[in-house]
């Protein structure tokens, strides 16, 4: 009896490590532990109740794949990690507050759960994969998803950015090809006060520019101390700088603080370049 019990428990475990440590009740009496026995296990420590039907295998310390792991299998049939949530395991953005967010196919018969967020969506098969062994949502459709809800608009360009990094698909998703929110900024500078349309991030010669008004051989890089404060970024600058300007390009360079603080001064000077080449 002593060896069919260490059997089982064995089984249970395989399942759980499969899932990040983590395993539902359906499960356990798939490897036919029964609800009692399931109990006993539970009152001596090998399994420790996350959600409803849902337990946690030989510990409580389960990483962030395994929580999430624990709320989709706690959602029931079809349920698949989503919105911020799916983001994260992407690894589109930082690990995020608050509960975790799953959909459904349906809410019928669903409980709430505490510390899980549901989402109806019928259609949620449909653009479901796996990652990490957990059902989730594809990339395109977790930034959709983003999109419809009250997410920061900050987070999504950063998911967005993070996505086309990584060469994530992105179908149907169209990106302003900016790689930080201060680039983002500048270009919706430029559409507020009706300058052109520059080409974002392009390759000019060997150099990778910000902002290039081709035909006016203009140049623009927007600065952050975050990122340009080594000496290596100094010096890689100047060089850019240096070449460009013998291949005939006028380069201006405005810093976050200048843009936010002085933007009539920056609107001048761009539109000085700008008219000086038409």
């Amino acid at each position: 009896m002593r060896e069919e019990s260490d059997t089982r428990d064995v089984a249970a475990a395989k399942i759980a490590a499969r899932q990040h440590g983590v395993v539902a009740v359906a499960q356990l009496h798939k490897v036919r532990l029964d609800k009692s026995a399931i109990s006993r296990r539970a009152k001596c420590g090998r399994l420790h109740r996350v959600h409803h039907g849902v337990y946690a295998v030989g510990h409580r310390g389960l990483s962030l794949h395994g929580r999430f792991m624990a709320a989709v299998l706690a959602s029931g049939e079809g349920a698949v990690l989503s919105h911020g949530c799916a983001a994260v395991l992407w690894g589109l953005l930082r690990p995020l507050d608050g509960p975790i967010h799953v959909s459904v196919p349906t809410t019928a018969g669903l409980k709430k759960r505490r510390g899980i967020h549901l989402h109806r969506t019928p259609a949620v098969g449909r653009t479901t994969t796996y990652r990490r062994n957990i059902p989730v949502t594809t990339v395109a459709r977790t930034i959709e998803d983003l999109r419809r809800t009250s997410f920061p608009s900050r987070l999504i360009r950063r998911a967005i950015r993070q996505a086309e990094l990584m060469g994530l698909r992105l179908d149907g998703i169209e990106s302003d090809r900016t790689r930080s929110d201060l680039e983002t900024f500048f270009l919706e500078f430029c559409r507020r006060h009706g300058l052109p349309e520059p080409e974002v991030n392009v390759k000019l010669g060997h150099w990778e520019v910000d902002f290039l008004w081709r035909t006016q051989r203009l140049v623009v890089e927007t600065d952050c101390w975050t990122y340009h404060r080594g000496s290596v970024a100094f010096e890689d600058d100047h060089a850019r700088e240096l070449d460009l300007r013998t291949a005939g390009f006028e380069v201006l360079r405005f810093t976050d603080k200048q843009l936010e603080e002085e933007p009539a001064r920056v609107l001048a000077d761009v539109r000085r370049a700008l008219q000086r080449a038409a």
